[in-house]
């Protein structure tokens, strides 16, 4: 019986540890984790969130840029209102746009640009960094998943 038992755990554990080891791609900033999309290409960034009507709470997408400059994101064709949040090479918040409403004046949208150069641009639901009291200069952590340049 306990040869039978010890069995079952192992092959439990065979299916169990690749979910848990996966655990897909997240941040952490003032010490809430956050699950995000990346987008890491020109198509991705410039898709971003648009057309999409939620997103879900605890959820975000992380845009990675293959350099560290100004930054000026948009709304165009995007649904829902959303901070907007500047990260700098060593991934310290340098700027943010908080509540920035959704926009579908199409090329008429208006920009929202950092106010120092930036790498990494976390969008979130608007109100998150209100609601975690967030301040620049906080640290960004990715996961070991999130591959950078």
């Amino acid at each position: 019986m306990r040869a039978f038992r010890l069995l079952l755990l192992s092959v439990l554990a065979s299916f169990l540890l690749p979910a848990c080891a996966s655990g897909g791609d997240w941040v952490e900033l003032a010490g809430n984790r956050y699950t995000v999309e990346i987008a890491a290409t020109d198509e991705a960034r410039a898709r971003g969130l648009m057309f999409r009507d939620t997103l879900e709470d605890g959820h975000g997408m992380l845009f990675i840029h293959d350099s560290e400059a100004p930054q000026a994101y948009w709304m165009k064709n995007t649904r829902i209102a959303l901070d907007i949040l500047y990260f700098d090479d060593a991934r310290r918040l340098v700027s943010q746009q908080r509540d920035v409403p959704p926009c579908s004046g199409g090329n008429r949208c208006p920009s929202y640009p950092s106010k120092g150069a930036a790498r990494y641009v976390l969008e979130l639901n608007a109100g998150e960094a209100r609601r975690i009291g967030l301040e620049d200069g906080e640290t960004l952590t990715l996961s070991p998943s999130i591959r950078t340049p």
